[in-house]
Parts: C-alpha cells; sequence; structure tokens
C-alpha cells in the first residue's frame, strides 16, 4: 500500500503530471487550506481537475486534512516552533475524527497534494504518516 505526497511549489506542470503518472497515482486528495491560489496556475481548484482527469487520475478535496487557519498562522508569524506545530496539528486531526470517513481501500497509490515544495515542514508528510501509524502495510513516499 502506497501514500504519496507531493507539492506543487517549485515544479513545472509538467514535472509535476509525469511524477504523478509515473508513480501510479490513482487519486490526488487537495490538503490545502486555501485551494484558489495562484501561485501556480496548473494547480489552482479550478484548473486542477481538469488537468488530473487528463492524465486518469480523481481528485478531491479535503479541508478538514489541512491545518487551521489559526495555527498556520501561528506557525507563520513564528509564534510557535515546528515540534509545537506538530502536536497541534495531530491533535486537530483527532478533533476532527478524520479517520472515520478513510477506508484502507481508499488510500492505495493516493497522493496528498499541498503547496511546499518538500515534504520536511509540511502537514502533508504528518498526514501521511498519522496514516501510516493507523493502517497497516502502508509505504510513505514524497515526490
Amino acid at each position: 500500500m502506497n501514500i504519496f505526497t507531493i507539492g506543487f511549489s517549485q515544479k513545472s506542470a509538467e514535472q509535476f503530471f509525469k511524477l504523478l503518472t509515473e508513480n501510479k497515482i490513482k487519486k490526488l486528495i487537495d490538503i490545502r487550506l486555501n485551494n484558489k491560489s495562484q501561485l501556480a496556475g496548473f494547480a489552482n481548484a479550478k484548473h486542477l481537475p481538469y488537468f488530473l482527469k487528463l492524465h486518469n487520475v480523481e481528485y478531491e478535496y479535503k479541508p478538514e486534512l489541512a491545518p487551521s487557519k489559526e495555527l498556520l498562522s501561528r506557525y507563520k508569524d513564528k509564534i510557535i516552533n515546528w515540534e509545537e506545530y506538530i502536536k497541534v496539528y495531530n491533535k486537530l486531526l483527532i478533533d476532527r475524527n478524520i479517520l472515520k470517513d478513510i477506508s484502507i481501500d481508499d488510500l492505495d497509490n493516493i497522493v496528498l497534494l499541498c503547496s511546499e515544495p518538500t515534504a520536511e515542514q509540511c502537514h502533508r508528510r504528518l498526514m501521511a504518516e498519522y496514516l501510516a501509524k493507523h493502517f497497516e502495510n502502508i509505504k510513505i513516499g514524497h515526490l
């Protein structure tokens, strides 16, 4: 069972969609708080579902997997550090009871989308790790 993560920042549309195709991604789950960003036109919610369809990838927007606006602001403004961010984000996932709507059958060859260029300090990595902790035999890959 493979779960991938990907950020669109610092990637061209060609690089982005090639990574999805090469890794046989079946579904992209958009876990951004704001999916209408103009940072990359191809990743805007207005265009992304269409481009994914051309590559036979399903699109799903799940804002409940995004950090809260308050958490994101507190981290960006350096009010909290990364370790505190991790704790609050994981508590949010528990409080939101995100596992109630997720089946292990829905997780194979999905990719979690956010904007950060790397997964190192991004909630998409934390979300993938949260799923791997609660479901057996999950391998995580960062594209």
